[in-house]
């Protein structure tokens, strides 16, 4: 290992990870892991790319020095971001796993137990097929969770980090509010909550902010497509700021208009559900018992509303496409995972069909303590209700004739889908 002290952590940290996932390693009688997944190897070296759509993994020995395949182009970011003193880079025209070969013989661990992350997106069935058929004397075990054994709880260092992107995501939230009136676009809202986030130290989130209005609401994962806000619609937001590839998660609901007797039961069950999170999280809770209390509130409603997903999922590290490590852990039923402190979550009491035609949502992101949980987030929960905005603006009569209205402006597309 090159020692620095230029990595988002002290080199003290990565230490201690290698240390650990070596311990594991050793656990599960294997010689080696292969580790492809951005986000482990990001955990483990402070490396980072969006290139990772190439090949790419980590070689970690259990004893001697780990190595990096890398794409030519990327070798430049171990070089100048990790602790890695090895790569065997391949070129656009090479073969990647070849070379994962080549060098695992050259290690001498071409005939030992092999660990590769069988499920990762980024080993794909084809990659898998080639090495399993090239490297023959050695044996191939899955080790899918390896290093998110050690991910799922975060270190004080990582809990402190989080507080940066928990800046990022509540400055991209409150100008996501101030942004919303009628006649903007959804377009203009996320470019506001993006700038602000940028602009309070926040970097590239996984995912870019949801944004969606009225109707549009009904769509899970919408992003912004251009439709004009209208009076006495509401606006629903989920926001994700991040922070050295680390991210929190929040959502709010903005309503143009009167607040509806539907809508204020909403926001105060979900209110209750955060509540109830907040007095009962601890350590030893499983996963499936926080999810059944959130779920319980939620569902209790006579306002036609459900919570069609998992009520929270772990959140950390991310790469595109996903902000989530819900795949480490989930709050869902039948999982028998507990909670330890140091795990962070993204928690999600949303409602989706509010009356039938709306969906809107209250989250929190937390981390367990020792002896309960506390959020990484100051920002009031209510919904931000502007009651100005619910009238239709008047057309000036002396301006009538010669401009048309922004909602007659709007492609046709967008037109139909304010209607």
């Amino acid at each position: 290992m090159r020692q620095r002290d230029d990595m988002t952590f002290p080199f003290e940290e990565y230490e201690r990870r290698l240390r650990e996932l070596r311990e594991r390693i050793a656990e599960r009688h294997m010689d080696a892991v292969v580790i492809s997944d951005p986000e482990n190897i990001m955990y483990l070296t402070d490396y980072q790319t969006t290139g990772y759509s190439f090949f790419q993994a980590l070689v970690v020995p259990l004893e001697d020095e780990p190595f990096m395949i890398t794409r030519k182009l990327e070798e430049s970011n171990v070089i100048h971001r990790t602790w890695v003193e090895i790569t065997r880079p391949y070129p656009d025209t090479g073969d990647a796993i070849q070379m994962l070969v080549d060098a695992l013989r050259e290690f001498g661990l071409d005939k030992k137990r092999i660990g590769y992350e069988r499920n990762s997106y980024f080993f794909p069935a084809y990659h898998q097929d080639c090495i399993h058929t090239t490297l023959t004397d050695g044996k191939l075990l899955d080790c899918f969770g390896i290093v998110e054994e050690g991910r799922v709880c975060k270190s004080p260092m990582e809990i402190a980090l989080m507080q940066n992107a928990a800046r990022a995501t509540e400055a991209g939230m409150q100008a996501g509010i101030d942004a919303v009136q009628a006649d903007v676009t959804e377009n203009e809202i996320g470019a506001a909550i993006s700038a602000a986030m940028f602009r309070a130290g926040g970097e590239p989130p996984a995912v870019m902010p949801y944004v969606t209005s009225g109707p549009r609401t009904m769509i899970g994962h919408a992003t912004w497509e251009g439709r004009i806000v209208q009076p006495n619609e509401h606006v629903f937001l989920e926001v994700g700021g991040c922070y050295r590839r680390y991210h929190t998660a929040m959502m709010r609901t903005i309503v143009l208009g009167a607040l509806s007797p539907s809508m204020y039961k909403a926001q105060e069950i979900m209110k209750m559900a955060l509540d109830a999170v907040h007095k009962n999280f601890q350590p030893g809770m499983t996963v499936s018992d926080a999810d059944n209390m959130i779920r319980n509130i939620i569902t209790k409603n006579d306002i036609g509303a459900r919570l069609v997903t998992r009520s929270g999922y772990s959140i950390g590290i991310a790469f595109p496409p996903s902000w989530d490590e819900g795949y480490i852990v989930s709050l869902k039923q039948g999982e028998s995972a507990v909670l330890k402190p140091g795990m962070t979550f993204h928690i999600i009491p949303w409602m989706w069909g509010v009356d039938g035609d709306k969906t809107c949502g209250i989250s929190d992101t937390i981390h367990i303590t020792e002896d309960g949980c506390e959020s990484f987030f100051t920002m009031d929960r209510d919904f931000v209700v502007k009651a100005d905005q619910g009238k239709q603006k008047l057309i000036s009569l002396d301006k009538g004739n010669k401009n048309e209205s922004k909602a007659d402006k709007q492609p046709q597309h967008a037109q139909k889908s304010a209607s």
